[in-house]
């Protein structure tokens, strides 16, 4: 019998406290020093936070009332709001608002309608007073009063008392107007569901534009009445209908949250040929791509016919999607049917246009001027960058900030997503630390800077599904989301990690399953056995950096993502902690000693464990190394209490150990490693 969801939470709850104890409570003692007695941790931070005196008891007698201008998206979320509560506090809620302000806990007033379609000039500000007596939420419009809505809710905690809200005085906004998420459905396809609880989860952290990444090689993922082939011969059967289409655009404008299509073209764009060959630039027949990479089929740019399909498709789906903007896409195209085809070779030749780029560039024109004929602004990845490109073009920069801040100068707005890219497996410090207004944009003028619109981070799909999406998102998203919203200056890493860990925890209340899915996943690799040993062992690792998977092995659209490689979180909380401890031994030795007595002596019981499983026994190495990493952890503490240097050959042998261990095996690393080497540096200069 599998576990239930709630199960398998609880369950992970209790491995992170049973496994990581000592590393937790260090946590815990370090997040209330610098945080005061306020115990205010949200995510994004506000743009102006005075905490009050005293706290908001959240019983059941909490009632919640709207004021000044009304509609249904309102109440819905205020439903939502009191939904929430009682899942978040397990106290029923009465979800009848209150007619009387007067005796409402929460009043909510907003001041006017928003935009009939949500756009980036969308007011999102609000202001939030809560006191030990009640709390009052306004908000010009309604996008503003879900801000603060979400704000209210991170802001409920339990304590001694019971579930209550800190007094405390917000004044928020965003920083930048365009705070998005884009998700890659074509290369692994994502159910309605996954989508959606997603938008949840983008909603609590401030995001408002759900960038749709609906065609590429792999797959072409929207219901088209007019082309029906497209759906019919490129999805293997998995797409959107366009009522579910319509559907996730009305659950994501309830929440706030903008929804902008992607249609690739003219390159990545082989799902869409399988049906319509002869749009291509080679003779077909096409076939879905399995693989990964960047393929030779692409639209033919000098092929009228082209621009006929176009004209309608883009019509379709512009009456489909109400955003202002369609993204075209545009990127890594690389020429070689173009290069190869004698006619387009001739036609390129006649209009004077010398490589490819050029080529490109006329069929961006082309593109742009039907997006706009159906009443859309054109968005594509900065390829599009090119000579005729017209200015009513976004441009989004994922090659670096170089073009994000060239395309300002050349009169463009833009978008960043050059460093957001959460496939890549990096660390929410690192994305917490690009700014779209730092580096090349750094030097524009005023006006080139109020160009930059704002940033967007992606997640493409080669090795995610939808069982593991969201542990590739979530929680470093939430920093990226602050980064995009918070003010300039709020940028401490212990502040953010901080309260990054309770924002993560606060996310299983609204639905995500980056907890619930890791426990999962687990659970299946050891087969219902116990797996309190795994998760000590993948609490220390990470999944390879970059664009490394796919050079360890052979990967296609149809290769099980089930291993450890694809359970493993991107960030090990584990691990940073213990290189925190590590950074001063002499301080932190009785914890120190006690994690790594945990690391080492875990062996025994783990690898009989992973022996047994044939998707754990390509991870028996790690066990081992991290293993004996912690013994080298244990020597080193001795030679450091002796008061003398450890033997230069005892440190050579264990450098060289520590190298090897560095290396990815079974397309994880073993992030521990680093902070061993610091102990046996330091044990290297014990005592003089």
């Amino acid at each position: 019998m599998r576990l239930s969801v709630f199960n398998v939470l609880a369950f992970a709850c209790a491995l992170v406290l049973a496994t990581h104890a000592p590393l937790l409570a260090q946590d815990a003692g370090q997040a209330a020093a610098s945080n005061g007695s306020s115990g205010i941790n949200l995510m994004p931070q506000p743009t102006e936070l005075t905490p009050g005196q005293g706290r908001l008891l959240i019983d059941g007698s909490f009632r919640v009332a709207l004021t000044g201008y009304q509609e249904p998206r309102l109440q819905r979320a205020a439903g939502r709001l009191l939904q929430r509560l009682t899942k978040q506090a397990g106290i029923s809620f009465n979800d009848q608002l209150e007619t009387d302000a007067s005796k409402a806990t929460l009043v909510i007033a907003c001041e006017r309608a928003g935009e009939v379609v949500q756009s980036v000039k969308e007011d999102e500000s609000y202001t939030l007073e809560v006191t030990p007596q009640n709390a009052h939420l306004s908000a010009t419009t309604p996008v503003g009063v879900l801000r603060g809505i979400e704000t209210f809710l991170e802001l409920v905690t339990l304590d001694d008392k019971g579930f209550g809200a800190p007094a405390v005085t917000i004044h928020d906004h965003p920083r930048f107007a365009w705070r998005g998420l884009m998700m890659d459905v074509s290369r692994h396809f994502m159910p309605v569901s996954v989508v959606e609880r997603n938008i949840d989860g983008m909603a609590a952290v401030k995001l408002n534009v759900f960038h749709w990444h609906l065609s590429d090689n792999q797959g072409f993922r929207v219901e088209s009445k007019r082309f029906p082939k497209l759906q019919q011969l490129g999805s293997d059967g998995y797409y959107y209908t366009q009522a579910q289409v319509k559907e996730v655009i009305d659950y994501a404008r309830d929440r706030g949250i903008r929804v902008v299509p992607e249609f690739d073209m003219p390159g990545h764009s082989t799902a869409m040929l399988v049906g319509y060959p002869e749009l291509g630039s080679a003779a077909g027949p096409y076939s879905i791509e399995r693989h990964w990479g960047i393929f030779d089929p692409s639209f033919d740019p000098t092929n009228e016919a082209v621009y006929t399909f176009l004209d309608a498709f883009i019509g379709e789906m512009a009456g489909l999607f109400p955003d202002e903007y369609f993204h075209i896409g545009g990127d890594e195209v690389n020429g070689k049917q173009w290069k190869n085809n004698p006619q387009i070779q001739a036609f390129m030749k006649a209009h004077g246009l010398k490589n490819t780029g050029d080529l490109q560039g006329y069929f961006s024109k082309r593109v742009v001027e039907l997006v706009e004929k159906h009443g859309k602004k054109v968005i594509g990845w900065d390829e599009v960058l090119q000579p005729g490109l017209p200015k009513t073009a976004v441009v989004q920069s994922w090659r670096g900030p170089r073009s994000l801040a060239e395309a300002a100068r050349q009169g463009y707005t833009g978008i960043l997503s050059a460093g957001y890219y959460l496939d890549l497996m990096q660390p929410a410090s690192q994305h917490y630390q690009v700014d779209p207004m730092e580096g090349a944009t750094a030097n524009l003028t005023a006006d080139e800077k109020a160009r930059i619109l704002g940033g967007e981070a992606c997640m493409w799909a080669e090795f995610v599904t939808p069982e593991s999406v969201d542990t590739r998102i979530w929680p470093r998203m939430a920093a990226i989301a602050e980064r995009l919203w918070s003010p300039e200056d709020v940028k401490d890493l212990d502040s953010m990690y901080r309260r990054l860990a309770a924002t993560s925890h606060w996310l299983d209340s609204i639905g995500l399953m980056h907890h619930t899915a890791h426990a999962y996943m687990l659970e299946r690799l050891t087969e219902l056995q116990p797996t309190t040993t795994l998760q000590m062992l993948d609490s220390v690792l990470e999944p390879v950096k970059g664009y490394a998977r796919e050079g360890a092995r052979e990967y296609t659209s149809l290769t099980p993502l089930n291993r450890l490689v694809d359970s493993t979180p991107p960030e090990s909380e584990n691990a940073r902690r213990f290189v925190r401890l590590a950074a001063d031994p002499g301080a932190n030795q009785g914890a120190i000693r006690k994690q790594l007595t945990a690391w080492r002596d875990n062996k025994a019981e783990l690898v009989p464990l992973m022996q047994s499983s044939a998707l754990l026994q390509e991870d028996v190495p790690l066990a081992e190394d991290v293993s004996a990493l912690a013994a080298t952890g244990l020597q080193a503490l001795d030679y450091i209490n002796s008061g003398k240097p450890a033997p230069d050959s005892w440190v050579t042998d264990q450098k060289e150990f520590i190298a090897r261990a560095r290396k990815p095996r079974a397309e994880l690393l073993i992030m521990i490693a680093p902070a061993i080497e610091k102990l046996v540096d330091a044990a290297a200069k014990s005592g003089t």
